[in-house]
């Protein structure tokens, strides 16, 4: 399993500290003294950089709350998390779906609890303030009168990891495998395949099965019942394929991640569905991702990070509205320069550093509104 966590180092003043170096140190999860973030496995790499401080891009860069901490919790690792001190113990949000539902469990103080997890459901008002996810929201969830702000973080494709198989498995187009998910495929030139997929909350699962048109994957035996974490090559055995963000194959294999599950992991390697389209371009620990690739319709996607939109834009009331909070406003603000949604060039910006972890600027700057009020 993908697990890593550098810790949150001294005490910064302002919002980001750049230009000086620290030693990054391995330790626990962090308690935040500000706010917290939860979710997608996809983002939480570079999320990890920007909050505990990187010098990735060839320049310190850390991302600070009014001189705060941000507390940023991985989708893996012990089944329970404290992301405020003082604050309940409750089940470890494991993706984007899980991230977004235990951001709208902290709004509305409903008990929150994840399938599988034995940490007792509870509430968890005020626990969570961030989600990170790397899809949009769910079909017929996009509202004018929204009380979830989704606000673009970067742009990353969706391939496939592989391990084994022969030159063919390189380049299998979303026809070959919508019939592999589906079962009506069970053999790639003459060797078997056997399709996994990463566990039910994963926002990669469900953008790739979209991609491929497959509604029910019927060739997965554990489909609805895995615990596979995403973006893990050590999972794979031999003949077995899963899909896999291009961004966190690049950060790994540009040993910036922690971990890197893909050098540890021998014969797998990342196919591509997009005719004369390589994911990535270069060799590791240099890999740069291919904007060919990522401008795809079909395979190419926006990632987010989620907040309380009454929380960001003082125009949105609704009954009970929280206090429009500036501080979280400026965090997830594209145009400052110190935001966790900023995508600069200059090596002192986080756009900077979200292009070491396999990044590229989101197609499109403008947050989405969502689940409505009521």
């Amino acid at each position: 399993m993908k697990l890593k966590k550098i810790a949150a180092l001294g005490a910064a003043v302002g919002l980001l500290l750049s230009g000086v170096g620290l030693a990054s140190t391995a330790s626990a999860e962090p308690v935040s003294n500000s706010y917290s973030a939860v979710g997608s496995d996809t983002l939480q790499d570079a999320m990890n950089a920007l909050t505990n401080g990187t010098s990735a891009s060839g320049t310190y860069v850390r991302v600070l709350a009014a001189g705060q901490s941000i507390g940023n919790f991985d989708a893996f690792g012990a089944p329970a998390i404290q992301t405020k001190s003082g604050g309940p113990f409750f089940a470890r949000p494991n993706g984007s779906g899980a991230g977004r539902d235990a951001l709208r469990r902290s709004i509305d103080g409903a008990n929150w609890s994840v399938s599988g997890n034995t940490t007792p459901a509870k509430p968890i008002t005020g626990q969570v303030d961030i989600a990170r996810s790397s899809s949009g929201p769910a079909s017929g969830t996009s509202s004018a009168d929204g009380r979830l702000l989704y606000v673009p973080f970067g742009r990353d494709a969706v391939a496939y990891a592989y391990k084994g198989g022969t030159a063919a498995w390189a380049n299998l187009t979303a026809a070959q495998l919508k019939s592999i998910y589906e079962g009506t495929t069970t053999t790639i030139d003459g060797v078997t395949v056997k399709p996994r997929l990463p566990q039910t909350s994963s926002g990669t699962r469900s953008f790739f099965l979209g991609a491929i048109g497959v509604t029910t994957p019927s060739g997965v035996a554990d489909a609805a019942n895995t615990t596979v974490p995403e973006n893990d090559a050590a999972v794979l055995g031999e003949g077995e394929i899963i899909p896999f963000s291009a961004a966190s194959w690049i950060a790994q294999a540009n040993n910036v991640a922690g971990v890197n599950t893909v050098a540890a992991s021998t014969g797998v390697q990342l196919g591509s569905p997009i005719s004369g389209q390589a994911p990535f371009t270069g060799t590791a620990p240099a890999l740069v991702p291919n904007s060919g690739y990522y401008s795809n319709t079909t395979f190419g996607r926006d990632t987010y990070l989620i907040v309380e939109r009454a929380r960001v834009q003082s125009s949105f009331t609704y009954n009970g509205a929280p206090a429009f909070d500036p501080v979280l406003a400026g965090l997830v603000d594209s145009s400052k320069t110190a935001s966790l949604t900023n995508f600069g060039n200059a090596p002192t910006t986080p756009g900077a550093v979200k292009r070491k972890f396999g990044f590229l600027a989101p197609n499109s700057t403008t947050a989405i509104t969502a689940y409505a009020q009521g």
